[in-house]
């Protein structure tokens, strides 16, 4: 399981603009993904420090678990044959927080990566958030945004980000499965979701199971379940938006498994 980090984006101008992408909500293969950390501070952090600072203390306010770590956040990115190029900086998550109460979300990019969990009986396994986090309540991958400890020489390395975020919130370990060829990408809001298929020998129980036990001993108590996807239908969980595309796609046979 190889992500290119090494191939050649065009040197002009990273376009932040999405017309030459494939349609929003769809699910479309990509050839590989560079993401660049830029040293300094976001540009969208210093235009809009007073408003971040006002923000996080509301959203603290109602939520006070909310811890304000980092994440990395794009300024630019863009998309072609050659695959997804981005350009972006180590950011305090209220300002993403902040961001991401815009309605046209300007400013900025986001982009995280989705390991898709697939049982041995061709279900999905998901992880619905606890009350306490950003997303209370969401049904989604086993995933998190970008952050230090993914980067490497310079780089966001997409395949340690998912390895860790899947062993941190289900202790399950991506070893253990099979890599489907190929990376994917879908996108909306100025929010990019990067994909690929995990296939374990595991039954979709016997995979919530290894989850609900992994819960009662993990120290970060982010997740209050799991849960088994067998179909397209967009009411079964409370998914998360970035979601349903890709349940769309599985289960539409757009993967061509």
């Amino acid at each position: 399981m190889k992500t290119n980090l090494n191939m050649k984006f065009p040197t002009g101008d990273i376009s932040d603009d999405f017309v030459d992408w494939p349609p929003e909500a769809t699910v479309f293969p990509i050839a590989g993904v560079d993401l660049r950390v830029l040293p300094g501070t976001h540009p969208f952090v210093t235009a809009e420090e007073a408003a971040i600072r006002e923000n996080w203390a509301k959203e603290t306010a109602a939520n006070p678990a909310l811890f304000d770590g980092r994440l990395v956040f794009q300024q630019r990115l863009s998309f072609s044959q050659e695959g997804i190029a981005g350009e972006g900086y180590v950011t305090p998550f209220s300002a993403f927080m902040w961001w991401r109460r815009q309605p046209q979300r300007q400013g900025g990019l986001h982009i995280f990566a989705y390991p898709v969990l697939e049982s041995s009986d061709g279900a999905l396994v998901a992880i619905r958030m606890g009350a306490h986090t950003a997303n209370p309540g969401q049904v989604y991958f086993a995933a998190g945004s970008l952050e230090p400890e993914d980067i490497i020489d310079g780089r966001c390395d997409i395949e340690a980000n998912m390895r860790r975020e899947v062993h941190e919130e289900t202790g399950l370990d991506l070893a253990d499965a099979v890599a489907a060829e190929g990376l994917f990408a879908s996108h909306a809001r100025r929010t990019v979701t990067l994909l690929r298929l995990f296939r374990f020998d595991l039954t979709a129980d016997e995979m919530v199971k290894r989850i609900e036990a992994h819960m009662l001993v993990a120290e970060d108590k982010e997740i209050a379940g799991a849960a088994a996807i067998r179909s397209a239908d967009p009411a079964a969980h409370p998914y998360n938006v970035a979601m349903l595309p890709v349940i769309d796609w599985y289960f539409g046979k757009g993967n061509r498994r």
